[in-house]
C-alpha cells in the first residue's frame, strides 16, 4: 500500500471545506497492526521495523488496549521530534542509515523516534479509505481518545504513537510552525477520499521557504545547474546549486553573461568571478548546503558584499516577522573586525545554549547603540517601541524584558544589546536558583590569581562532593556557578556557605585574595565577591558578549580541566566559541539537572552548628 501524496502549492487554499495540519520533515510511512503482526512500511513499501524498533515495541506494549480496534491501519510520519512543529530531518537521516542492530537499539533507547498519525485507513477490519477525510479524522480522534492519549504532538510526552491535530484556521498554525522552523503546512479538503499512490490536488503542501541572496560562481554544463556562493570573511563558501525557477529567457541571458565574462572554462564547467547577485528560495540548510533551492529573481540592486554567510544564517532564523535587521554591515569595534551581522549571527547560533540561562529571568542589558565607538547604557525597562511579542514582567515599578525565545534575543541584539545580565533567581521564586562566586582580579594582568582561586576552590568543592561549573567572566576574571533547585535555599542560607568559602580563601592566601569591598584597599589582590550573590543583584549570563574596548570576548562556560596557565580570555572570541559549540559538548550541558542543594543543605547545617 503506497501512501496518498500531496501536491506542492505556493498559496494556502481557504474556505470552509479546507483544514490544515503541520507538515513534518520525516519518513512518510503506513503502520499496519493485526492480531498477529506489526508492519511499519515506507512510502516505497519497504519494511522499517528493524530501523525503528522503539515504535514496534511501543505497539507491542499496547496490544491489550488495541485489540478491539484490530486490524488497524494508520497513515503518518516517522519523525525525530524536537518541538511540536519541528522534526530534525538531519538526525532522522543519520538514524535511517544505521545498519548495525546494536547501534540502532542504542539510539532507539537514547533518542527515540515517533510515529505521528494523521489519517485512519482501517479500524476493526473496516476500510475507511472510501470515507471522506472529515469522517476519517473523526474516527482517528475517537481512537486516540479511547487509548487515553492526548490529541496533540508533544516531544516531551512518553508515548511514541501520537496524533497530529488539525485546524480550520491556518494563520495561527502557520505562525506557530514558522517560529519553530517547521517544514510547512498540509491543506486537506474535508471531502477527499484516500487514494493509494495518488499525488492529489485534494491535499496541498505549502512549504516554509526562506529567501536569501547569493552570487553565481559557475555553471555545470553536464547537468544544467548554476552554482552559488557567499562570502565568509574573504573566503568564498559554495552553498549550493539551482536550476528550477528560472525562465528559459532568463537562463539564456545568464548563460551568455557567464560565457562572455568567464574566469575559466573546461569541457564541463564555466567558472565566473562573483558579480551577479540572485535571490533564491530554499527550504533550509543541510550540512551547509541549500535544501530544495529554486531561483526567485535577479538582484541588480545588491552588491556581492551583501552575500555573506552570516546573513544567510540569519535568513534561516525562525523569528517573528516584526523583526527587521537594520544596518547589518555596521562596524562595532575599533580593535576587531566585527560587523553587526556577525554579532547577530553569533546570537542565533549560540541561542540553544544561551537561552536556557535567560529563561524566566528579569533581564538587564547593556546597549551600545554605536558599538564600541560611542557610549553605552544599562536598560532595564522595556521601551515603548518594543514589538508586541516581547514578554515583560513588572517588578518594583520596572517593566523588565523576559527573554525566553530567539525572536526576543535577536530583537535585543539588533538594538545592539551586547551584555546580558541576569539575577540569581527566576520570576517565579524569591530564592536563588544558583550560587555564583565572582573571582575578580585587579586587572587582566592578574588573571593568574583567578586561576589559582578557582583551583583552590575546586579542591574544597571536591572534598564536599559538590558539582560546580566554571566560566570566564568575559572581562578579567572567572565565575563559579553552583545550580540549585528552585525554592530550596534562601539567600541568607547560601550566604553562610559563600562567606565560608571566601573567608577560607582569604585566610589561606591573604597576599593573593581579599573580601575588601573598597577597590583602593585591595592592592593587587583578587576580590572574592560573595556579597554580590544577593536578591536584586545580577551576573553576566553564560555566552554573553562583553562590551570591552580591548576585544569582543565571551563569558564562556569552561570545563574544569581547561582552567590552567594556558587559559586566556583573549582566546574566547565569537569564532572560537562557535567552533567549540559545534565540536565539543557544552560544559554546562547538564547544568539544570545538577542541583547541589541537598549537599549544600548538609554543609550549611554543619556550618551553623560549628558557629554556635
Amino acid at each position: 500500500m503506497k501512501p496518498m501524496l500531496p501536491t506542492l502549492h505556493t498559496e494556502i487554499p481557504t474556505g470552509p471545506e479546507w483544514v490544515y495540519e503541520t507538515k513534518y520533515d520525516g519518513f512518510r510511512s503506513i503502520l499496519m497492526i493485526s492480531n498477529s503482526s506489526i508492519d511499519l512500511m515506507s512510502r516505497n513499501e519497504k519494511t522499517l521495523n528493524n530501523q525503528f524498533p522503539e515504535i514496534i515495541a511501543e505497539i507491542e506494549n499496547m496490544y491489550d488496549i488495541l485489540k478491539p480496534y484490530l486490524p488497524l491501519t494508520l497513515d503518518g510520519e516517522i519523525v525525530y521530534l524536537t518541538t511540536p512543529h519541528f522534526s530534525d530531518f538531519e538526525q532522522l537521516q543519520i538514524r535511517g542509515r544505521l545498519k548495525n542492530q546494536d547501534k540502532i537499539m542504542k539510539e532507539a533507547g537514547k533518542n527515540p523516534c515517533r510515529f505521528l498519525a494523521f489519517d485512519l485507513l482501517k479500524i476493526s477490519g473496516k476500510h475507511l479509505i472510501v470515507e471522506p477525510l472529515d469522517k476519517r479524522k473523526e474516527e482517528l480522534q475517537k481512537l486516540f481518545k479511547s487509548l487515553g492519549f492526548e490529541r496533540i504532538v508533544d516531544p516531551s510526552a512518553p508515548n511514541l504513537l501520537q496524533y497530529v491535530p488539525y485546524t480550520s484556521e491556518y494563520s495561527r498554525l502557520w505562525n506557530e510552525m514558522r517560529l519553530e522552523d517547521g517544514e510547512g503546512l498540509i491543506a486537506k479538503h474535508l471531502k477527499s477520499k484516500w487514494e493509494s499512490g495518488l499525488r492529489t490536488q485534494q491535499w496541498l503542501k505549502i512549504k516554509n521557504y526562506k529567501y536569501a541572496h547569493f552570487f553565481i560562481t559557475g555553471y555545470d554544463k553536464e547537468n544544467g545547474y548554476f552554482h552559488v556562493g557567499v562570502f565568509q570573511g574573504r573566503n568564498i563558501i559554495q552553498v549550493g546549486v539551482f536550476s528550477h525557477g528560472i525562465s528559459s529567457n532568463e537562463r539564456e541571458a545568464l548563460l551568455k553573461i557567464l560565457r562572455d565574462n568567464k574566469k575559466a572554462e573546461t569541457a564541463t564547467f564555466i567558472e565566473i568571478e562573483p558579480a551577479i547577485v540572485v535571490e533564491i528560495q530554499f527550504l533550509s540548510l543541510y550540512k551547509n548546503q541549500l535544501r530544495e533551492p529554486s531561483f526567485f529573481t535577479f538582484r541588480f540592486d545588491l552588491h556581492i558584499e551583501d552575500c555573506t554567510w552570516d546573513m544567510l544564517l540569519l535568513k534561516t532564523a525562525p523569528i517573528h516577522e516584526e523583526i527587521s535587521i537594520t544596518h547589518p554591515d555596521k562596524p562595532l569595534w575599533e580593535t576587531v573586525d566585527l560587523k553587526k551581522e556577525t554579532f547577530l549571527s553569533y546570537l542565533y547560533q549560540i541561542s540553544p545554549f544561551m537561552l536556557p540561562f535567560l529563561k524566566n529571568r528579569l533581564l538587564t542589558v547593556i546597549r551600545f547603540p554605536h558599538g564600541m565607538y560611542g557610549e553605552a547604557f544599562y536598560q532595564k525597562n522595556c521601551p515603548e517601541y518594543a514589538p508586541s511579542f516581547i514578554r515583560t514582567k513588572k517588578h518594583e515599578d520596572i517593566d523588565y524584558i523576559i527573554c525566553n525565545d530567539l525572536s526576543t534575543l535577536l530583537w535585543l541584539g539588533n538594538q545592539l544589546a551586547f551584555e546580558y545580565h541576569i539575577p540569581f533567581q527566576t520570576i517565579d521564586t524569591q530564592k536563588p536558583t544558583e550560587i555564583v562566586f565572582d573571582l575578580d582580579p585587579p586587572s587582566r594582568d592578574y588573571f593568574s590569581l583567578a586561576i589559582k582561586a578557582a583551583l583552590e576552590m575546586k579542591k574544597v568543592f571536591d572534598q564536599f562532593q559538590l558539582k560546580t561549573f566554571p566560566k570566564l567572566s568575559g572581562n578579567k576574571g572567572l565565575q563559579i556557578h553552583i545550580p540549585l533547585t528552585k525554592d530550596s535555599l534562601s539567600y541568607q542560607e547560601t550566604r553562610i556557605f559563600t562567606e565560608f568559602i571566601a573567608n577560607f580563601l582569604v585566610t589561606s592566601f591573604p597576599d593573593d585574595f581579599t573580601i575588601e569591598r573598597m577597590k583602593k584597599n585591595r592592592g593587587n589582590r583578587l576580590y572574592v565577591d560573595y556579597i554580590q550573590h544577593a536578591e536584586g543583584k545580577t551576573i553576566i549570563a553564560p555566552y554573553s558578549l562583553r562590551g570591552k574596548k580591548e576585544g569582543a570576548f565571551i563569558a564562556s562556560p569552561l570545563h574544569w580541566e581547561e582552567i590552567n596557565e594556558q587559559l586566556s580570555v583573549e582566546d574566547f572570541t565569537i569564532d572560537y566559541v562557535l567552533h567549540r559549540s559545534r565540536n565539543m559538548e557544552c560544559p554546562f550541558h547538564d547544568y539544570f539537572e545538577s542541583a547541589q542543594d541537598k549537599t549544600l543543605r548538609t554543609l550549611i547545617n554543619q556550618l551553623i552548628k560549628t558557629n554556635k
